[in-house]
């Protein structure tokens, strides 16, 4: 579990462009190993594109949450482990043929991942050490 964010960093980290927020995202859920949704008595809040529908995630509670407002006031932050994703959602987002929006802004933009795509980039990357 992370520590909280202070003022300073959400405000810094929320002007970020869409790329730095993505790399900040998995820093932070491989460093932490959770992931953040925002949830409701349906199920997780969805983002549709022209293309696509779409479950946003998020790196910390502080991010998820300042998504509460509006149309989604009444939803709360929920993390899933890391663990829990890799077992069960992914495989269950391709399965209802749903892609994940990665930490988007207030406007909705973020990048966006097929299930298996955003399933390889939680995976820790190995760094290559030649033999000698």
């Amino acid at each position: 579990m992370s520590a909280p964010l202070e003022q300073q960093q959400i405000q810094t980290i929320q002007q970020y462009n869409a790329q730095k927020r993505y790399e900040y995202l998995i820093k932070e859920v491989l460093q932490n190993k959770e992931i953040w949704l925002l949830v409701d008595e349906h199920g997780c809040v969805m983002l549709n594109t022209d293309e696509e529908d779409c479950v946003p995630v998020w790196p910390n509670k502080e991010f998820a949450q300042a998504w509460a407002t509006d149309e989604w006031s009444h939803c709360q932050p929920e993390p899933i482990s890391l663990e829990k994703w890799r077992n069960r959602w992914t495989h269950g987002l391709e399965d209802d043929e749903l892609s994940i929006v990665v930490f988007p802004d207030q406007n909705s933009e973020g990048l966006i991942f097929f299930p298996d795509e955003f399933d390889f980039e939680l995976r820790p990357k190995k760094k290559f050490v030649p033999k000698r």
